[in-house]
């Protein structure tokens, strides 16, 4: 079977790592907006901006960090983000205890841990491409695709229970403590990593910050496929905050109703991370792209719907259940074609431009729907979100986009 291949020692540590950090993140799945809302007593603007300013600052501070990931080896640059955001969340705690924590914190550590971020990412994507066969990375991707959206499933209700027994930043605990376990696991990586070549000029050149973007407008495949991920992407997350002041504040659910909304629908994400490799071999990549890249797209209106009580719950769960069993099945297709469509010189700086655009649009679009939702309602910001997002399977590339510039299959390994 594809999905039980085994992929090597070094990559058990590298998905042990990445697996320690997502659950606890997962534990602590909208602790800064639940922190503004409970603790400082945030409004809907508020809890906007948070979510919307971490990931536009830390989107700033990553460009110049773009090739300076790029020409470093990978490894160090992951223990070193992993411990920058150890750092960042520990404060939390340690103000709250001390009655200082404030809104102005909260916004600091969100762009500090969006900045790490983005730049773990490229290290361990192009760490990734490095570490396994080219006929591995879907089987690889499909796995951390999967890791994730169990963590969130296990890591909601048990961080909301958390948070009732032992106070509201207790989550925000755990999840600093897992960056420091997954700086420890990759450090008991002990594969030898090339040192990347340099040219000689200064890395942080004008021109080296623009070569992932270039890179990826340039490409028939990539370029539409970015475009459409940013909007998704945007949108979706837009819709966070919002329910949370909707759910929590208009409509009174409890705070484990709040996590079990969110974590419940999450076990759809191991149906489809398990099933993409099949999908994609019975089917063919084009084919997922514009099937299940439409399909992410059609649910999110339905969030308009949602009503105080046990209806209202099923109506968030169902809609979320939708969203995410075709997220975690395009995801990983997107993740393995991005790095074989990318060359190895170019990986770091074209993820990072990725997550840049990606966590830009999630600022700005954020930003918007908490203003709209300030001025009217958060249902009414939750309609347009839904609204536009239907229109973003136009921006789906063409079969002959991705079909083009294909890789030489990789031969088989036994």
């Amino acid at each position: 079977m594809v999905g039980r291949r085994r992929l090597g020692r070094e990559f058990g540590w590298l998905w042990a790592s990445y697996a320690v950090s997502a659950y606890g993140s997962g534990l602590g799945f909208g602790a800064l907006p639940l922190i503004a809302v409970l603790v400082l007593h945030a409004g809907p603007a508020e809890v906007s901006v948070l979510s919307a300013t971490g990931p536009a600052v830390g989107a700033l501070i990553a460009v110049p960090l773009a090739p300076w990931v790029e020409f470093r080896r990978k490894r160090p640059v992951m223990i070193g983000m992993d411990l920058a955001r150890f750092a960042a969340m520990a404060t939390i705690p340690v103000a709250y205890a001390f009655g200082q924590l404030g809104f102005a914190q909260l916004l600091v550590v969100s762009a500090v841990v969006a900045a790490a971020k983005i730049a773990f990412n490229a290290a361990s994507g192009a760490y990734l491409k490095a570490l396994v066969r080219p006929d591995d990375l879907l089987v690889a991707n499909a796995r951390f695709e999967s890791t994730n959206w169990s963590s969130i499933a296990a890591g909601p209700p048990l961080g909301g229970a958390a948070i009732g027994l032992f106070g509201p930043v207790t989550t925000v605990v755990a999840d600093a403590l897992s960056y420091l376990l997954s700086a420890l696991g990759i450090t008991a990586i002990r594969r030898q990593e090339e040192a990347p070549r340099t040219t000689g000029k200064s890395p942080v050149r004008a021109g080296a910050l623009l070569d992932g973007w270039r890179h990826i407008m340039s490409h028939p495949g990539l370029r539409p496929l970015y475009l459409n991920q940013m909007l998704v992407a945007g949108l979706i997350m837009a819709t966070e905050p919002l329910l949370a002041v909707l759910l929590l504040r208009q409509l009174g659910f409890p705070p484990w109703q709040y996590a079990l909304a969110f974590a419940a629908p999450c076990l759809g994400g191991l149906i489809g991370s398990r099933l993409a490799p099949r999908v994609v071999a019975r089917f063919g990549r084009h084919r997922v792209f514009r099937t299940v890249g439409t399909l992410r797209a059609i649910w999110l209106i339905g969030l308009v719907l949602v009503r105080p009580g046990v209806v209202g719950l099923v109506t968030v769960i169902a809609v979320e259940l939708a969203i995410i069993v075709n997220m975690s099945l395009y995801s990983p297709v997107l993740a393995t074609y991005r790095l074989e469509h990318t060359p190895k010189h170019l990986v770091a700086r074209t993820l990072t431009a990725w997550s840049i655009g990606q966590q830009a649009s999630i600022a700005v679009l954020t930003a918007l729907a908490g203003l709209l939702a300030d001025i009217t309602s958060p249902r009414t910001a939750l309609t347009v979100a839904g609204l536009l997002i239907l229109a973003t399977p136009l921006l789906l590339p063409r079969q002959e986009q991705t079909s083009r510039h294909e890789p030489e299959p990789s031969r088989s390994h036994s």
